[in-house]
């Protein structure tokens, strides 16, 4: 884990910002890793996402709002601090589709993705056996129309007894609640398999298959109270022809959500995501 610091900031654009962030930095003894940014110029809205490292940094990091409120407000900034070192806390929702959360536990098991899984939680038992075979608590909380309501707040205070940073839905096969989405504003990422704003709700490869399109997709999005139609994190895409079935569809599709969920939650987690109007700014 890099002993670095990540300041994400958002403001209207104007002249000196790149400047007065890196000068608060060097004048606390701090060396820039990488400092990327983004103008949205019909909008004259600024992005950026600086990492520095902490070895040598003359500021005690606790120090930091303190010291820099005053460029902050002089800029008029939305601003957050990040800890290369810190290791979020995810929480994986699944019910009978393994196949993105066997990627995820591979990719954290492996070190490729930089965070703890603490608990997964299910509306059925079918992927028990591999949060077995990695040792996490597999929760079950069975989901119907009448007890939604108290199924959530179940949830609920499962996630927040494990202090959960971010919620993957890794084909997870209901719909939240707004009410359970209030809860966790812009840390809830599902993966779709489409390519949005292409064919939302159930069954996408059903309709593309009978709409007889040539490219299939896979969309990792953030989740807000429209179905479907939150950010989009990262898509990918598959060429499919005549020959191909409604199950050839489905088996390249699994292979496209597997790789880009990982990305998204990679992203995430790694603090590299900035959002506005509703799209998202990925700084790689």
């Amino acid at each position: 884990m890099k002993n670095s610091a990540i300041l994400l900031v958002q403001c209207p654009d104007r002249r000196g910002l790149d400047a007065a962030i890196a000068n608060f930095v060097y004048q606390h003894e701090g060396n820039i890793l990488h400092f990327e940014e983004h103008q949205v110029g019909e909008k004259g809205f600024y992005l950026a996402r600086v990492e520095w490292d902490l070895n040598g940094f003359q500021l005690d990091i606790n120090d930091f709002p303190r010291q820099f409120t005053p460029i902050a407000e002089e800029f008029d900034m939305q601003w957050r601090l990040a800890l290369g070192s810190y290791r979020s806390r995810v929480a994986i929702f699944v019910s009978k589709y393994d196949h993105c959360l066997v990627d995820l536990l591979y990719r954290q098991r492996n070190g490729e993705l930089a965070c703890e899984i603490p608990l997964i939680i299910s509306n059925h038992a079918d992927a028990k056996r591999h949060a077995d075979f990695h040792g996490i608590p597999y929760h079950i909380v069975p989901v119907t129309k009448e007890n939604k309501p108290q199924a959530e707040q179940q949830q609920l205070e499962l996630l927040r007894k494990n202090e959960i940073d971010l919620i993957v839905l890794a084909r997870y096969m209901q719909v939240l609640s707004t009410d359970f989405i209030r809860h966790y504003p812009q840390q809830i990422i599902n993966i779709h398999h489409s390519f949005l704003p292409a064919f939302v709700g159930a069954k996408p490869h059903h309709q593309a298959y009978e709409r007889g399109v040539k490219l299939i997709g896979a969309t990792a999005h953030y989740v807000t109270a429209v179905l479907d139609d939150g950010p989009i994190i990262e898509q990918g895409v598959a060429r499919i022809s005549h020959r191909d079935t409604l199950e050839d569809l489905v088996e390249k599709g699994r292979d496209m959500e597997r790789v880009v969920l990982s990305r998204a939650v990679r992203w995430h987690i790694e603090n590299r995501i900035l959002l506005y109007a509703n799209k998202t700014v990925i700084f790689e």
